[in-house]
């Protein structure tokens, strides 16, 4: 026993190392990977914010996704590559609500911030032309009150379910008492006419005894 653990002691910083390599080199589809230069070029490969790559290799230095159909990106798709230093985001429409959170925070917490003063709004029609990275957070919080009057909508409309479905519930119970009510006293009713008759039963079919005193 003591040389199995001592086997898998060993065995798995050893399969760790043999996968290290594979992971650092991993290349997404539909990208194009320098391992040598650590860039990853996804430009002009009509990418969206749904078919963007979930992750890029760790050791990851530059990624070019300009000129693809990005409106956002991710929460936390850039925090992975600790030496990530540049992406190339120009000619995306990017849409600036709620979701461009996220990209806006990473923008401004760069240390090459010339590299990102042409990454402008698409839309909405009110940031249109805007730079991302000196949008308040206001601005954008108030293209998302839509989406909190919807979520507010479905809330109250959940909650108007809820409560029709515990009142549907309420009277089922109410209905099934009554009924086992119902049945409970038939019961009983029964119960006690034969009682009754078997009483009565037996007291019709006492032996008459007749004594003769002579």
């Amino acid at each position: 026993m003591d040389q199995k653990l001592w086997l898998c002691s060993w065995f798995q910083p050893l399969l760790m190392l043999l996968l290290l390599p594979s992971a650092a080199s991993y290349c997404p589809s539909p990208c194009r990977c320098s391992t040598s230069t650590g860039i990853v070029d996804c430009s002009r490969s009509d990418l969206s914010t749904k078919s963007l790559p979930n992750s890029f290799p760790s050791t990851t230095k530059t990624i070019w996704l300009s000129q693809n159909n990005l409106v956002s990106i991710p929460n936390g798709l850039l925090d992975r590559m600790p030496q990530l230093t540049e992406v190339y985001l120009q000619q995306n429409p990017w849409h600036c609500d709620c979701d461009i959170l996220y990209l806006r925070t990473w923008l401004q917490g760069q240390q090459q911030r010339g590299l990102y003063r042409n990454i402008t709004c698409m839309s909405p029609e009110t940031l249109r032309g805007r730079v991302i990275m000196y949008l308040t957070e206001d601005e954008l919080m108030a293209t998302c009150q839509y989406w909190y009057c919807n979520m507010a909508l479905l809330s109250q409309l959940g909650l108007f379910v809820f409560i029709c479905i515990q009142g549907i519930l309420l009277i089922f119970i109410i209905l099934s008492l009554r009924r086992f009510q119902k049945i409970a006293r038939e019961a009983q009713r029964t119960a006690k006419e034969l009682k009754q008759n078997s009483e009565s039963y037996a007291y019709d079919n006492i032996p008459l005894f007749n004594y003769d005193r002579t």
